[in-house]
């Protein structure tokens, strides 16, 4: 049996995750006053961590018995019990090295005071902030980020698409002149691809550009095709626009650095098969600067707003650009726009609406909680297709990294399944400066 230990939590922990009390096993959770005084901060609002804030207090009063503050309360079985701890007095350490009494700071004294009293058990602080973490660890308090949302496989990170060598030339030519492909089982690697893997087959005379379809469990081609004026640039971005117009895979994700067209070549393939969704949804995570919201910001919703849009107009225009400035394609643009078939709009102002019957891109994805992701793919409906976007390295999320950002997390939990696809663009396409700082710089 596991040595129980105590676990004092952060106020960003229950912001990330509001039912984080029941995900410690049958270890105690120890919640310090101040927490409580800071979440009431950010119980109004709409942002994911206002709606975190109202859940975890209703989760609370269900808890909450006489006992909380002294023997506490038990949160189910097999679970530990959860306690609220009052305030002390700062040990002489702490007064010595932090004198401002900020929420971190007596977050911290507590979590030292629980270390003292209980010596027979390990008190460890969770906290998703990398400072509070190291102040902790300076006056020797254990303390460690939230690990039940990260993920453990790092290939997601530089996955690029597999080629497998020594293929018999005869089998590529099959798969070139028969739609429905080649069995799997035909081939030696079949243990090594997954649902809707990409991949390139290579013999001595020829390749092929290829697919796992799990629908027929057969490897297929994978065609360069355009996409409302968009043509694919090398095999991945190929890959890319294959995934985005299949019609059976509903989630898809695309991850890769700057300039490697992530978003373009999904708003391109949602345009090209316009016609089969009533709404295409463009939208993406708002992270104000500064700790500052979107509110101190001059003007009405749209003007707020506007900025951070930006790069998806940027992204629209380059479709635009393709084609004449009266041409049937920019009238449809320019239509779309004004029924409001084509959206673009901040991520916190499409919660709520009806998601059935459209194509729906999540530009940013990396700044979204684990939390937030299941949230949107959750209310799709009928015939609605979801796409996340991201780039795993440039995170602005304070609270988030490489391994607990929601877009990982989706990549890495609904890898294997028939309707799911993941592709990672590795060369950029932009321009050679682009490539050349992000390589470089």
């Amino acid at each position: 049996m596991a040595v129980k230990k105590n676990f004092v939590l952060d106020t960003n922990v229950i912001l990330h995750d509001h039912k984080c009390i029941y995900k410690f096993q049958e270890h105690d959770i120890y919640l310090p006053i101040v927490v409580l005084e800071e979440l009431d901060k950010f119980k109004k609002g709409n942002e994911e961590i206002n709606f975190n804030a109202r859940q975890f207090a209703r989760e609370l009063d269900l808890v909450t018995d006489n006992d909380l503050f002294t023997k506490g309360a038990s949160l189910g079985e097999g679970l530990g019990r959860l306690f609220i701890v009052l305030g002390v007095p700062f040990s002489d350490t702490m007064q010595v090295s932090f004198m401002e009494k900020t929420p971190d700071h007596r977050i911290l004294a507590i979590t030292q005071a629980l270390q003292e009293k209980n010596k027979k058990q390990k008190t460890i602080l969770v906290s998703k902030d990398i400072n509070l973490r190291m102040k902790a660890r300076s006056l020797g308090v254990l303390a460690e980020d939230y690990f039940n949302d990260k993920i453990t496989s790092k290939d997601i990170f530089d996955k690029e698409h597999e080629t497998f060598d020594n293929i018999d030339s005869d089998v590529i030519d099959r798969i070139y002149s028969t739609a429905a492909g080649v069995p799997l089982a035909q081939f030696e690697f079949q243990s090594d691809v997954q649902p809707n893997d990409y991949f390139v087959l290579k013999s001595e005379r020829n390749s092929v550009l290829a697919r796992y379809n799990p629908f027929f469990e057969t490897v297929v081609k994978v065609r360069k095709e355009k996409a409302f004026g968009i043509e694919p640039r090398n095999a991945e971005q190929s890959f890319a626009i294959n995934a985005l117009l299949d019609d059976e895979i509903k989630l898809v994700c695309i991850t890769g650095k700057a300039g490697t067209g992530k978003t373009l070549l999904a708003l391109a393939a949602a345009l090209e098969k316009n016609n089969e969704y009533k709404q295409i949804l463009l939208a993406r995570p708002i992270v104000a600067l500064a700790n500052k919201d979107i509110g101190f910001l001059p003007g009405n919703q749209k003007e707020k707003i506007a900025p951070y849009m930006q790069p998806l107009f940027d992204n629209l225009n380059v479709i635009k650009h393709q084609f004449a400035v009266e041409s049937r394609e920019q009238l449809l643009i320019k239509e779309m726009l004004v029924s409001e078939k084509l959206v673009i709009e901040a991520l916190a102002f499409i919660r709520g609406r009806s998601l059935s019957d459209a194509y729906i891109i999540v530009d940013e994805a990396q700044n979204l909680t684990p939390h937030e992701i299941k949230t949107i793919i959750t209310r799709a409906g009928e015939n609605t297709k979801v796409v996340f976007t991201g780039d795993v390295q440039q995170i602005d999320s304070p609270y988030l990294d490489m391994f607990s950002n929601g877009l990982v997390y989706a990549i890495d939990k609904m890898k294997g399944q028939h309707i799911f696809a993941h592709v990672n663009l590795v060369k950029g396409e932009r321009s050679y400066l682009s490539e050349l700082a992000s390589n470089l710089l």
